[in-house]
């Protein structure tokens, strides 16, 4: 590619994104979202931590992990379960890292 293809693909992607992103400012009124949409969007978030943790538990070089001596198995499932026991985002990531961290640094899992 070219100097000016490079500027050009730039000034049009700078375009694009601005105008999906300003999408719901340019009406004078507010858009109405159908419910079922608005509870789909719900969610979403969820969707989107699920799609980028799952691949990090669950893979390895671009492989699935094909032993269950993996230091990040074992500190998913309890950092899962103190969550669903306790409801706490921060002593969930402790108790997944004090159970990672001697797992991978002590035993090369």
């Amino acid at each position: 590619m070219s100097d000016w293809e490079t500027v050009l693909a730039i000034l049009g992607m700078a375009v694009v994104t601005l105008l999906t992103r300003c999408f719901f400012l340019i009406p004078d009124k507010e858009v109405r979202l159908p419910e079922w949409l608005r509870r789909s969007l719900r969610y979403a978030p969820l969707a989107a931590l699920g799609a980028v943790l799952a691949p990090e538990i669950l893979m390895r070089d671009g492989q699935l992990l094909n032993t269950l001596m993996d230091a990040r198995l074992p500190a998913a499932a309890l950092a899962m379960g103190f969550y669903f026991w306790k409801r706490s985002i921060l002593g969930t990531i402790v108790t997944g890292m004090l159970v990672y961290l001697p797992l991978h640094i002590g035993l090369g899992w």
